[in-house]
């Protein structure tokens, strides 16, 4: 935690920076502990500028090219399914579901950088609140602070411990809502649940639709991160109209264009709700999974290689079907396919929220609901949008939400680890088949402790409210 707070020093100074024209700044000097909250949080201009701060290190460069931003926690839980098939690089770990020892990098990186990012939150929402701003800029400043603090509540909580309803009152990460070097102990699965929809409420009744750029956080935004949370929760009637609130409502139709394979690397296109912008200048360059995984066709690590079981999925004339054999090795060989979903660029854009993931969420309450004649429609308006030959689904039951889990698997594949995601709140496992690289010592069962990782050695040794007990039995 005190490594976090000086972190955080260095960004209150660029966000100082990033305002230091301000004539009251220039002409007033004052001492520099005084003069810091007074220039970021004694304007919006200055409480803008920390957003910034923040918003860069979605995508910036951790520690190393597998421990880098949000994209990062992402394509860790991609190769760790069975749609994907990463080669021997980074991520390889991962990919062999044998990542999560105390004293690993992966271990390490996902408890500092969400708490990093946390501590940046928590300093933004006291600046913010004992500040002079106007109310009405207070609560959207806040409500930025408080949305990107329960994103990455949610992430600890999903990297740390059994999904929610295995059993709610086991330990997950302490919750922060202060600066401090004071370690706290371990909470609750249910209290930090409870502060992640508590901080995204907040956000959706005090954001509107306006915000910075693409890749801050607005109402829609906040929307579309709660309905995961509810998801995750089994919520699904508060999963079904967030879900429906983060993309606008109205007709599907209306919603869906028809650019998926233009590169997914544009954060301009109109089914993008949320993402990291990049830009030649202020790239994360390598560091960019998936893009600097899975493009094959340009220089990069070349890692990401397609299950042929995943490729039986799609239909000739869907447009999400653009695997390429590129290497020309036999059908059984781990490389057979590659996709070119993804376009390598240093200014290549990632994405975290899409219009098409909202639409798959609402489609999977309504069926919950017990509205399989809503999540038909909703199913089908995305997949004959994908396939202008697809038919519209006659399954019921189990087998509706299985062919929903599997769209989802298809539409959003090495995005935000979508099938890992949906296998670890489902309680299922994850079988590896087809062609992988490595088969069953990486497979999954159902709740199986390799969906979480262990709390690192590095926060035992630096916290006295937590010991070595805490890994036990994990």
């Amino acid at each position: 935690m005190k490594k976090n707070l000086t972190r955080f020093v260095t960004l209150l100074v660029v966000a100082v920076a990033m305002v230091s024209c301000n004539d009251d700044f220039l002409n007033d000097p004052k001492p520099t502990a005084s003069v810091t909250n007074e220039v970021v949080f004694g304007s919006r201009a200055g409480a803008d500028a920390f957003v910034s701060g923040i918003m860069r290190r979605f995508r910036g460069q951790f520690t190393s090219t597998d421990a880098a931003g949000v994209n990062s926690i992402y394509y860790a839980r991609t190769v760790k399914g069975n749609d994907i098939i990463q080669r021997n690089t980074w991520f390889t770990f991962d990919y062999e579901n044998d990542n999560r020892e105390p004293t690993y990098r992966r271990t390490r990186f996902a408890w500092q950088y969400p708490f990093y990012m946390i501590n940046q939150a928590n300093a933004l929402i006291n600046g913010a609140n004992a500040s002079n701003l106007s109310a009405t800029d207070k609560k959207q400043i806040v409500g930025q602070g408080r949305a990107i603090r329960a994103f990455f509540y949610f992430q600890l909580a999903m990297e740390f411990q059994h999904t929610y309803t295995y059993d709610k009152t086991l330990p997950a990460p302490p919750i922060y809502t202060d600066l401090s070097t004071v370690g706290k102990p371990m909470s609750t699965l249910e209290d930090m649940y409870k502060i992640i929809v508590d901080d995204l409420v907040y956000a959706t009744q005090n954001l509107d639709a306006s915000r910075l750029a693409k890749s801050y956080i607005n109402q829609n935004t906040a929307y579309g991160i709660l309905a995961r949370v509810y998801q995750t929760m089994n919520n699904w009637t508060g999963a079904e109209n967030a879900a429906r609130m983060a993309y606008g409502g109205g007709s599907p139709a209306s919603v869906l264009n028809g650019s998926y394979n233009a590169g997914f690397n544009d954060i301009s296109n109109s089914e993008w709700i949320w993402g990291s912008a990049q830009s030649t200048d202020q790239s994360n360059y390598y560091w960019g999974a998936p893009h600097a995984h899975a493009d094959h066709y340009v220089l990069s690590y070349s890692g990401t290689f397609i299950n042929n079981d995943f490729v039986a999925l799609f239909s000739p004339s869907d447009v999400r079907n653009i695997f390429v054999r590129a290497y020309g090795v036999p059908a059984t060989d781990y490389r057979n396919y590659v996709t070119r979903k993804f376009t390598f660029k240093f200014d290549s854009d990632h994405p975290i929220i899409r219009t098409a993931e909202m639409l798959l969420v609402e489609a999977e309450a309504k069926y919950h609901n017990s509205d399989p004649t809503g999540a038909h429609n909703l199913l089908f308006a995305l997949q004959s949008q994908r396939d202008p030959l697809a038919v519209k689904s006659s399954n019921t039951g189990q087998a509706l939400l299985d062919e929903i889990l599997v769209e989802r698997r298809k539409e959003l594949y090495a995005e935000i680890g979508v099938e890992w995601f949906d296998a670890k709140r489902y309680r299922k496992g994850i079988t590896r088949t087809g062609n992988q690289r490595i088969m069953t010592s990486a497979s999954l069962t159902a709740d199986d402790k390799r969906f979480f990782l262990k709390v690192p050695q590095a926060e035992i040794d630096a916290n006295d409210a937590i010991d070595d007990s805490v890994n036990t039995n994990r």
